[in-house]
């Protein structure tokens, strides 16, 4: 064999994975530089893991899968690297932990992790096709000088899903994998902003910018972050969240306010304030641009004091349980994960390698494990890395 392994995407998942990874390795990826998702993620500045990863934070159909090589590699395996390698970095909320300088501290580290391990990382180079050989692998590659084969005992899959497909993403893997007989779930485009039609989506172009501390729920699922209103509809933390679990015509429930909050406020208004209007009581509460928008259609007095029991409720159900149903979403076009993939139950959840077809692993994001947003999905990169390199030497 030309090499012990050949790695397709020199992302978080294949980098990691070579540096662990024994004999000869080659990386190739088809971008002109490696880790370009690392290098564009978290404003530049990388949400490389997170503190409170675990498998609670990932969606798959088995949702025990990811459990084995997040345990084998934790976020702190992963931070202990990170300080060892002396990139300064710092908390953020919710446990997010990102670079003080650059993203590209993380993909100088991975690199120098696959340099020392004795791997090759060869870029501009694209696979044509992958064919099995006695004891290993076949793979026809063409590159800026000319078509290349290879020969390769092991070959990893990570060269991620469909999301942003301007940087070169495909769907490659799901092919490769669909080529083997191994089966690939259904895939839609996660943590992705929300696009509304008709008035619902001149209402929010209107107040375009503007951000709200919210609660949004879809299908029994529900995350308290910030919400943001954009030209094409819903974005923010909660919206990008919430996408993972919603599905075309579901609604979405979106509470801007703590119901006991909101009667208080009204409740005191009343008491001290009774001629003052509701908008202008609750845009001590709000933005005072997304008020209007919020009640635009509900019927409301003139002074908060003239405010009747109804009407109290119909304006405590909008502002705690406001029901939208999405157009659609951005798509692939501004995702950041791809939900779905290759199906676990094709794979062992300890080495990452296809139950069917020795020696060929898939990890990373074309895999149907998919993370929150806030670094779970680069500790999934790293968990699923590592645990297929540390597979690759055991056997070698």
């Amino acid at each position: 064999m030309d090499f012990d392994t050949l790695i397709i995407g020199a992302g978080a998942a294949g980098l990691i994975c070579a540096a662990q990874a024994p004999g000869k390795c080659l990386v190739i990826d088809h971008a002109k530089a490696a880790g370009e998702k690392i290098r564009i993620s978290g404003g530049g500045r990388c949400n490389f893991t997170n503190l409170y990863a675990s498998a609670d934070n990932y969606i798959s159909r088995n949702p025990h899968f990811a459990k084995s090589a997040l345990a084998r590699y934790t976020q702190w395996d992963f931070i202990d690297w990170v300080t060892r390698s002396g990139v300064a970095y710092h908390q953020k909320t919710l446990g997010q932990l990102f670079c003080d300088t650059s993203a590209k501290d993380i993909i100088a580290m991975l690199l120098k992790g696959v340099a020392e391990a004795g791997g090759q990382v060869q870029l501009n180079t694209s696979v044509q096709s992958v064919t099995t050989i006695e004891g290993g692998y076949s793979i026809q590659m063409s590159s800026p000088h000319g078509p290349r084969s290879v020969t390769a005992h092991n070959l990893v899959v990570a060269c991620g899903g469909k999301p942003i497909p301007k940087m070169g993403a495909t769907d490659f893997a799901l092919r490769l994998a669909q080529k083997f007989g191994i089966p690939v779930t259904e895939t839609y485009a996660g943590l992705v902003p929300f696009t509304f039609s008709g008035a619902q989506h001149e209402a929010f172009k209107s107040i375009s910018g503007v951000a709200a501390p919210a609660r949004l729920q879809t299908n029994g699922t529900a995350f308290e972050e910030a919400v943001l209103f954009t030209h094409r509809g819903l974005s923010g933390p909660a919206a990008l969240q919430v996408s993972n679990y919603w599905s075309p015509g579901d609604v979405l429930t979106l509470g801007l306010l703590p119901e006991e909050k909101l009667r208080r406020a009204v409740s005191d208004a009343k008491g001290t304030e009774g001629r003052k209007s509701p908008l202008t009581i609750f845009t001590r509460l709000l933005p005072a641009r997304l008020v209007p928008v919020v009640l635009q259609d509900l019927v409301l007095p003139e002074r908060i004091a003239d405010l009747t029991v109804a009407q109290l409720d119909s304006l405590t159900e909008r502002l705690t349980q406001w029901r939208l149903i999405p157009a659609g979403t951005e798509g692939y076009r501004t995702a950041e994960v791809m939900v779905g993939g290759v199906d676990t139950a094709a794979l062992s959840s300890k080495t990452m390698m296809a139950k069917s077809q020795p020696g060929l692993y898939f990890i990373g994001e074309c895999v149907d494990v998919t993370g929150w947003l806030g670094g779970y999905n680069f500790q999934w990169a790293w968990s699923s890395g590592w645990v297929t390199g540390q597979a690759i030497k055991a056997g070698l």
